[in-house]
């Protein structure tokens, strides 16, 4: 079995993703958000770093964890209960934890829009959905019938998207922004788009999508975010030659 050091692996991550200068969230506090005692033999990939993802990562002998919503969102403290047994299996098992957010989703190659995009057969893409003074999507010209998109989003993520028909029937001209950006719909609409692809979104933007004239695709928090932590793991297997899983935990959200 291969060996590679953590610290290595840390530098590479956040070279790539440009950690350090993409602004993010208060709570998303990128990069290696727990180490372990210095090397990695096996990577585990999930979306969410909760105790049963770390559970799961533990069954899999993974001695790293890589993740889209990490550890830190809101105050964790006190370490008790639930959140003490987290970090018990953390620490006793060997656990690193590596966490990137908004850096993962813009990645030009390995991020979720970028994957989404690329999984939907889109090309030629251009920025989109300008927020926290940087891009955080893609969008492209393109001709597809919103029944066809639906039912590619559908093959492509396993269950079939919450659709928001405000908007013509032939789509052609995409927006995508992966996990919950629903809530700003008029954003996206205002850079000219006339079907938007996200994972969630509230009720209220129904109506919305019906006065802005806009097609608005959710296919799911959970499933448009599971491709940049795949590709991330992946390229690390590739580069530092050990091995990598997909640890599946859905929330249906």
């Amino acid at each position: 079995m291969g060996k590679a050091s953590l610290s290595k692996m840390v530098r590479y991550c956040d070279a790539l993703l440009r950690t350090a200068s993409v602004q993010d969230y208060d709570g998303a506090v990128n990069g290696l958000q727990v180490e372990n005692r210095g090397a990695v033999t096996r990577i585990a990939a999930t979306v969410d770093a909760s105790l049963a993802t770390v559970k799961l990562a533990v069954a899999a002998k993974a001695d790293l964890l890589i993740v889209h919503h990490g550890l830190f969102w809101s105050p964790t403290h006190p370490w008790t209960g639930k959140r003490h047994e987290l970090l018990r299996m953390l620490i006793e098992h060997n656990l690193a934890v590596y966490s990137s957010h908004l850096p993962l989703d813009i990645h030009p190659r390995l991020g979720n829009n970028a994957q989404l995009c690329a999984a939907l057969g889109f090309h030629k893409l251009k920025p989109f959905f300008f927020n926290k003074g940087q891009f955080l999507g893609a969008q492209t010209g393109t001709k597809i019938s919103r029944v066809e998109l639906g039912q590619r989003l559908h093959r492509i993520l396993g269950a079939a998207p919450k659709i928001l028909p405000g908007g013509p029937t032939v789509c052609r001209r995409i927006g995508v922004v992966t996990g919950g950006a629903g809530s700003q719909l008029k954003l996206a609409a205002s850079e000219g788009v006339d079907t938007f692809v996200t994972g969630e979104g509230p009720h209220w933007t129904y109506a919305l999508a019906e006065e802005l004239g806009v097609n608005v695709f959710y296919g799911g928090h959970y499933a448009t975010e599971t491709f940049g932590v795949k590709a991330l793991a992946a390229d690390l297997s590739r580069k530092f030659k050990v091995p990598w899983t997909f640890l599946d935990h859905p929330t249906g959200l």
